[in-house]
Order: C-alpha cells, then sequence, then structure tokens
C-alpha cells in the first residue's frame, strides 16, 4: 500500500522549497527483473511515476523539474529497449500534452541532437512547443543527454564565437559559459535525487551541479510515489547550504 503523502506535506516548510530538483531516475529494470517481466515493462512503470513527481511539484509550485531520462551512454543498450525508450517518450508526449496544458506547464526537452532521428525531433519538438507560453513548472526532459558533451559544445560554440568576434577572450567567464551550455537561461539545481541506491552522478548536469544537495535513496524509480519525493524534499530542508562559506 502506498503511504499517504498528505500528511506529509504539512511538515514542509513551504517558504525553503528548493526552485530546481533534478532527478536522475534509475531502477526500472531491476524493477522489471524482480518481476520475471522485460527491462521496457520497467520503463513504462517509470513513466507512471514520472506523472506523480510532476503533478507533486506543480502543487507544491515548484518552479524547475528537471529528470534525467535518455543519456548519451544509453545507445550501448540494446536496439529494442532504446527503441523502446524513443516509443515511450513519444507516446508520453500525445498522451500527456493536453494535461500539461490543462496545469500550466512548461514543457522541454534539452539535449543533444546527434544520433536523433530530424523527423523525431522535430515531432517532438512540435508537441513541446505547445506548452511554450505556459507560466507554471518548468519541466525539463533531458534526453540525449550527457553533461560532458555538454561542456564539449559548449566549448565549441565559444571558439565559433570568438573566431567569429561576437566575443573576447576576457569576456569568458562563468556567466558566459553557463550561457552556452543546453540549460541556459535555467537556475542550477538545488536538489539532486538518485533512486535505486546507486551513488554516483552518470554524466548528469556536471557543471551545473557544483553545489547542489544530494539525496539518495534505495527505492526503485518506478516505486518512487509523491510520499519519496516529499521525504526528499524534508531532508533538503534540514540541510544548511554553505556554498563554500561558513555557518554564521
Amino acid at each position: 500500500m502506498k503511504e499517504d503523502w498528505k500528511p506529509l506535506v504539512k511538515k514542509l516548510d513551504i517558504n525553503r522549497l528548493p526552485k530546481h530538483v533534478a532527478i536522475i531516475m534509475d531502477g526500472n529494470g531491476r524493477w522489471a527483473k524482480q518481476r520475471h517481466r522485460p527491462r521496457i515493462y520497467g520503463h513504462r512503470a517509470g513513466a507512471n511515476a514520472v506523472r506523480g513527481v510532476v503533478e507533486i511539484s506543480g502543487e507544491l509550485h515548484l518552479e524547475h523539474l528537471t529528470l534525467y531520462a535518455f543519456s548519451t551512454e544509453n545507445w550501448k543498450r540494446p536496439a529494442n529497449e532504446v527503441s523502446g525508450l524513443f516509443n515511450l517518450l513519444m507516446e508520453y508526449l500525445h498522451k500527456e500534452i493536453n494535461e500539461l496544458m490543462e496545469k500550466n506547464v512548461i514543457l522541454k526537452l534539452i539535449g543533444s541532437p546527434e544520433k536523433l532521428d530530424p523527423d523525431f525531433l522535430e515531432k517532438a519538438h512540435a508537441i513541446t512547443r505547445k506548452t511554450w507560453n505556459n507560466t507554471g513548472l518548468h519541466l525539463n526532459v533531458l534526453f540525449n543527454y550527457g553533461g560532458r558533451q555538454e561542456i564539449v559544445d559548449a566549448t565549441k560554440a565559444i571558439s565559433s564565437a570568438f573566431n567569429d568576434e561576437t566575443i573576447k577572450i576576457d569576456d569568458i567567464n562563468l556567466e558566459l559559459f553557463s550561457s552556452f551550455l543546453y540549460t541556459k537561461n535555467m537556475p542550477d539545481p538545488d536538489l539532486v535525487i538518485r533512486t535505486s541506491g546507486e551513488m554516483r552522478l552518470s554524466n548528469f548536469l556536471i557543471w551545473q551541479t557544483a553545489y547542489s544537495e544530494f539525496y539518495f535513496t534505495e527505492v526503485l524509480w518506478p516505486d518512487f510515489t509523491k510520499a519519496e519525493f516529499i521525504k526528499a524534499l524534508l531532508e533538503y530542508q534540514r540541510r544548511k547550504r554553505r556554498f563554500g562559506g561558513v555557518s554564521e
């Protein structure tokens, strides 16, 4: 029986919620294996967990929710699993777009276009563009994303701008570099959640998570409920963020 999340909400300090929560959604394959089902069965169950987390994020009026859906390393997985993930993303977009519009959610796909079918990209972006005039939760889905590749691509773009003489060498600083990342105009994550008990970043938002708080849970992603999400927020509120400084 799933734990009721409503009593947990009452424990939250609404004035100290993170502006940006990022999640490494891990454990779909293990969840399916425990049930003697194919991995795509776990990914489909994981999509249901996404729905719950998006709902509670909107209800709490969080500004940004970023989900790690498909990494540049995931191409190494079996071809049927990769194609299944692509089909599942497109299915999710078609099924959820009306509800996302009703809930005022802004949806963006973030990542590298490399290796992606242009027709798939155009269809996906045609759906997400419908939400871009909304004013509520920013839901950022990282798809074909790799933190190292993002930094390489930013470096190439800065080099090109330098060669075009649109920027000077002395213009390059932390703020300018950030403006060339895929995530430009987004605040850095305050809280990063990783499910399934693994304790590593896995090439996730390497630049942006320099001072993020991390929360690791043994819960597999398909079992990550609204209650589990609120537990992560409560733990975040117990932390003291110093950003390299010292406590008073």
